[in-house]
């Protein structure tokens, strides 16, 4: 009976995608959800592209400037005026009839979006997080569970976010620059070729990644972002962040730390059977960057000059990417026995330097839905999404 049931529910799933593959891109909607750095970069982009698109943010500051003017000014490696349908504070007007749901919120962000959807997500709507960090799709899933959905949209998640881009001001983005190619898994693995044909029509950039636990190691924000963010702490206090952040924050020996954060999380995802490449191999492959060492490939990377290092610890760089990346990372390592002792040095002095328990706040295997699992099973998981 339960095969009868998944059939019939596969074969529905698979006509949504040909319905949406059917649309013309003028008739593709979109809505992005959040008007932060990203946000506003892929709203705008997007629009520019000729597809319509909806813009949500939970504060109604952001958004104001965009509703006044009616879009979003792109500069940099786009640029053009984005025309934006709807910007609105309300996720159901927002999210009312539009095919793909383009996550743009920092992964602490993640659970508050899928309450806030569960009521009015459709199972024939796609849900992309950009990016779910580590295990984002999982806890994404879990918590449409919690609340009740029976039948999920399409969740997918982004390995890393496709821009480097700020805010300038009021409705008004720049793209430094756009990644060469950024994997893209869904929970289960089997629509991956599905979802990517849609979403190409976007962003060709969007490459098939192998399952949501390959996307969720190749988070190199993980390696880059909490290290260089702690061992900059008192250069970042002191001016504010007025120093770039990657040419000038990656010394030779900070570089060496990160090499060491990055070969702690090779050898977690060896031991769960999954080849993920190295922070320097992703370098090359997002931005052509080489040398022979990692801190040669990030200087190589013209994407990164330029970007200012954040201004301040209370920043997403700690407060999201230490609980929503570390933390999980670490979790699994514990399950699994690996040791990861730079990847714990960093969530403690994290944890000390801004006054929170990061181990208690992050994803752990608990809140993921998979403590206790073997690797069989946890591989199970990604591919058929049942157990």
């Amino acid at each position: 009976m339960e095969k009868k049931i998944s059939k019939k529910l596969d074969s529905r799933r698979r006509e949504y995608i040909r319905a949406i593959l059917k649309k013309d891109n003028k008739n593709l909607k979109f809505c992005v959800l959040g008007a932060g750095h990203g946000g506003l970069a892929m709203a705008g982009h997007l629009a520019i592209k000729g597809f319509k698109v909806n813009l949500y943010n939970r504060g109604r500051k952001r958004i104001r400037p965009v509703i006044q003017r009616k879009g979003i000014k792109v500069e940099g490696e786009i640029k053009g005026f984005g025309s934006i349908e709807i910007a609105s504070t309300h996720i159901k007007e927002c999210i009312d009839g539009v095919d793909v749901l383009m996550v743009v919120v920092p992964a602490i962000g993640h659970r508050y979006i899928a309450e806030t959807c569960a009521p009015y997500l459709k199972e024939n709507q796609i849900v992309i997080l950009n990016p779910g960090r580590t295990g984002g799709a999982l806890e994404f899933h879990n918590t449409l569970k919690e609340h009740g959905v029976k039948q999920s949209p399409f969740i997918a998640e982004a390995q890393t976010f496709l821009y480097a881009s700020r805010a300038l001001g009021p409705a008004h983005a720049r793209i430094f620059s756009i990644k060469n190619s950024v994997p893209l898994a869904t929970l289960p693995a089997y629509w991956i070729p599905g979802i990517l044909k849609i979403i190409q029509r976007a962003f060709p950039q969007f490459i098939p990644g192998d399952n949501i636990f390959k996307t969720s190691f190749e988070n190199i924000g993980a390696i880059f972002h909490p290290a260089l963010t702690v061992l900059n702490a008192s250069w970042i206090e002191e001016t504010h962040g007025d120093f770039e952040y990657y040419i000038q924050g990656a010394s030779k020996s900070t570089a060496t730390i990160l090499e060491k954060l990055d070969k702690e999380r090779l050898e977690i995802a060896a031991a769960l059977g999954i080849k993920v490449m190295s922070a320097k191999a992703w370098l090359y492959t997002a931005y052509s960057a080489t040398g022979k060492d990692l801190y040669e490939a990030i200087h190589d990377n013209p994407g990164y000059m330029g970007l200012k290092a954040p201004d301040r610890l209370h920043h997403r760089y700690i407060d999201e990417d230490v609980p929503m990346s570390l933390v999980p990372i670490a979790s699994i390592g514990e399950m699994l026995k690996v040791k990861t002792p730079t990847i714990k040095s960093i969530i403690h002095f994290a944890s000390i330097m801004r006054g929170i328990d990061f181990w208690k706040e992050g994803r752990t295997v608990n809140n993921l839905g998979i403590k206790g699992m073997s690797i069989k099973e946890i591989r199970l998981l990604a591919v058929t999404g049942e157990i």
